[in-house]
């Protein structure tokens, strides 16, 4: 089990939330705004914060420049994971991955079907890698948005967190590219 190790110093990382919805505004996404307070409440910074639409261009276009963007370490996004055909996000976000996380999705619906069943199968929330930047797609309910924060991002991203967390690894997402520049 995780526990924290209270002699190590916490550690602030930059997040970037997208709310993927053909219906809400930002004044009315509660999801993203659930995820918002639970980043800012961790002691972390929001770097930013949007919503587009079902597209998969569109989602694309904004995930790809916050991966390019030395501001932000984590990308999570909230909606467009069912079967519906305006579902489009993991189409839009596995192509920008230069590594899979398999765990996330485990583990995402062990805690899920704990609360809501076999319904947990109409999910396809998945997460990785992409230019050392932790990507996260997770379904567009609030209950959801918190059970990904609360049962495995908020943890993974706390340096406190032991065994181990993402935030220790951070410095050595891009060692293969620095080997490669020592090298030429």
């Amino acid at each position: 089990m995780v526990r924290i190790d209270e002699t190590q110093p916490f550690i602030p990382v930059r997040f970037a939330v997208l709310s993927v919805s053909d219906t809400r505004t930002l004044e009315t996404d509660k999801s993203g705004q659930t995820l918002a307070e639970r980043i800012e409440g961790a002691g972390h910074s929001l770097a930013d914060r949007a919503i587009v639409t079902d597209d998969i261009e569109a989602i694309r276009a904004v995930v790809s420049r916050w991966i390019d963007d030395a501001g932000i370490d984590v990308v999570i996004t909230t909606g467009g994971t069912g079967f519906t055909g305006r579902d489009v996000t993991p189409e839009a976000i596995e192509p920008l991955f230069d590594k899979r996380m398999e765990g996330f999705s485990a583990v995402f619906h062990r805690i899920s079907y704990d609360k809501i069943g076999t319904s947990t199968v109409q999910s396809r929330a998945t997460a990785g890698l992409a230019k050392s930047t932790f990507i996260f797609v997770v379904p567009g309910s609030t209950g959801a948005c918190k059970d990904a924060w609360d049962g495995i991002i908020a943890p993974q991203f706390d340096y406190r967190s032991q065994p181990c967390n993402f935030v220790e690894i951070m410095p050595r997402l891009d060692e293969h590219l620095k080997r490669g520049k020592l090298r030429g």
